[in-house]
């Protein structure tokens, strides 16, 4: 017998007993996009690996080690994409969405990135990004970053920070990027290993390590606040004011940075202790520069992301995940002639009840068995239907919850008495 075939390392299923849960938060978050009337738009998973080196940046971590980056036929360079602005951006400049316009976009999928996985963390993972373009002002800004705390509060999680910080201008960046460079030589030889390598490539990262010595180092470091400009600085004033005056509560935190390189002014960051070392569970920012960067005109923007793999472990680990929706009714059956006929009625039900949810049993098995697996199913009804039944016309309906008596009424009735007991007169439970 052949060894079974297990699934990548990283790339993992999600069981039906784990997809109401997931069900549950993509539904809640979509309807309260749809709340802030920003519009879906659905990107390819496969994109030129030109299009991430351009936007992420060279000497980043992910386009560095983590992509899964191929030669296709004809010897392009494509990759699986690793996250989903760079992506939306180009859609937006190859259908024209940018152009004296501020769309205000939503997306959903999985990326992929090739890390150690661990809770938390996984190389197929799902994201809801968030992307507008066109608005530089910090009221944006605010509203993006309400739109989350929304989005969060309406899956039920309350107990998540958000950290904010400004990184200023390109300019700004380079100049304190400069100074903390030279700061750091210094202590080269008692950096980590990460920081010691992030030294010649992307700096800025090294404010980001969990290194407890490199941390100490930081603590007399150079403060990017130090650098920002006067612009950025007004900016960041008036999007605290704004958050103040909505009632967020929020953290400064100046060793926020971000690990893209595209991100400048506002970042934004909601963390928890409750997952360990990946405590990030919605991260953001504005990218100013990333449209003319991919070859658009000009043109502010500003996102963010959620991961929907943190979203379901935080509602799991807090006891708060729904339950799959059980049947309101399971049909029970005797007889092929009563297996036939079920099928039909079962139609009939849903036909002239949507709300209705309806299993049927299939398989044979005596009464006994099947009304076990009504309960097992948590179904609230039994129809039941025996060959004797269906050549008079009949069906018995016993409620399985109460346990009260079963009765016979004329299949013709089945409808209006589950209509009197309140059954299916609404669309069905979506989670």
């Amino acid at each position: 017998m052949a060894n079974s075939i297990q699934s990548v390392r990283g790339f993992g299923d999600v069981l039906p007993v784990d997809t109401p849960v997931w069900q549950f938060v993509e539904d809640r978050l979509r309807a309260t996009l749809e709340r802030y009337g920003y519009e879906e738009i659905r990107l390819p998973l496969l994109e030129k690996t030109e299009l991430f080196s351009r936007s992420i940046g060279e000497v980043t971590d992910i386009v560095e080690k983590e992509m899964y980056t191929f030669e296709d036929r004809n010897g392009e360079s494509l990759s699986l994409r690793p996250e989903g602005t760079a992506g939306c951006v180009r859609a937006g400049i190859q259908h024209g969405l940018l152009h004296n316009r501020q769309p205000r976009l939503w997306y959903a999928g999985s990326m992929f990135r090739h890390e150690r996985p661990q809770k938390g963390r996984y190389r197929q993972f799902n994201q809801v990004g968030v992307e507008v373009f066109g608005l530089p002002g910090p009221d944006i800004d605010a509203e993006v970053i309400l739109l989350a705390a929304r989005m969060l509060r309406d899956i039920g999680l309350e107990d998540i920070r958000l950290e904010l910080n400004t990184l200023g201008t390109p300019e700004a960046r380079a100049a304190y990027r400069e100074a903390l460079v030279a700061y750091l030589r210094g202590y080269e030889d008692r950096l980590d290993d990460d920081s010691r390598r992030r030294l010649a490539t992307n700096p800025l990262r090294i404010l980001d390590t969990k290194d407890p010595d490199t941390r100490a180092l930081l603590a007399d470091a150079p403060a990017l606040a130090d650098w920002i400009d006067d612009d950025s600085r007004a900016h960041f004033r008036e999007l605290c004011a704004m958050l103040d005056r909505a009632g967020v509560s929020y953290t400064v935190n100046p060793q926020l940075v971000r690990g893209l390189d595209y991100y400048g002014r506002t970042v934004f960051e909601w963390v928890t202790d409750r997952l360990g070392a990946q405590g990030t569970v919605c991260a953001g920012g504005r990218y100013d520069g990333l449209v003319e960067q991919i070859g658009g005109r000009p043109t502010p923007a500003i996102g963010f992301a959620l991961g929907i793999e943190r979203l379901v472990a935080l509602l799991q680990d807090a006891g708060a995940a729904p339950a799959a929706p059980a049947p309101d009714v399971y049909l029970v059956v005797a007889g092929e002639a009563a297996g036939r006929e079920a099928l039909i009625i079962a139609e009939e039900l849903r036909d002239a009840l949507p709300g209705l949810r309806v299993m049927t049993h299939c398989g044979g098995g005596g009464f006994k068995s099947q009304f076990r697996r009504a309960d097992r199913a948590g179904a609230r009804f039994a129809v039941i239907l025996g060959e004797e039944e269906a050549a008079r016309g009949e069906v018995g309906l016993k409620d399985l919850r109460s346990g009260g008596e079963q009765r016979t009424l004329p299949r013709a009735e089945l409808v209006t008495t589950l209509q009197e007991l309140d059954m299916g007169t609404a669309p069905g439970t979506t989670i």
